[in-house]
């Protein structure tokens, strides 16, 4: 039987999609958001950001659980060959911004550092409409042309 050719089944998708996972404050929430964005990243034919992804999508996801009290949401989106994975969550104080340079045992302040260093972008505003006030934190991966 012949190999499908992967340059068809496995090329990054040209249409946009987008996802959006509601969670618990649980800590147990921050494995199950990477579980899910490492199959949505391979259904969409994007396997090869998954490491990255989920290390970012952990950092973002534990940050909200760790610094709110509420429940939390995890968006992924899928636009023009990036991927922008962002964390809602229920608190309108602005994150941290991460210091130049991170002790590797500081016990805090850490997450930040990683999101600005392993992504192309990363930044943050603030929600006020009904219902859904808090903060969008978000940063993004551009698939390799």
């Amino acid at each position: 039987m012949p190999e499908a050719n992967c340059a068809a089944t496995c090329a990054p998708p040209d249409e946009p999609w987008e996802y959006t996972l509601y969670v618990p404050h649980d800590l147990r929430a921050v494995m199950i958001s990477r579980r899910t964005l490492r199959l949505i990243l391979a259904a969409h034919g994007l396997p090869h950001l998954g490491e990255a992804a989920e290390l970012l999508a952990a950092e973002l996801v534990s940050n909200a659980l760790r610094h709110t009290k509420g429940p939390a949401a995890l968006r992924l989106r899928w636009v023009g060959r990036v991927l922008r994975i962002g964390v809602w969550d229920t608190d309108p104080t602005p994150p941290e911004p991460p210091p130049g340079v991170v002790s590797a045992y500081a016990e805090e302040g850490r997450g930040l550092a990683l999101v600005r260093t392993c992504s192309d972008g990363w930044g943050w505003y603030p929600l006020a409409s009904v219902g859904d006030a808090g903060k969008y934190v978000w940063c993004e991966l551009a698939a390799a042309q």
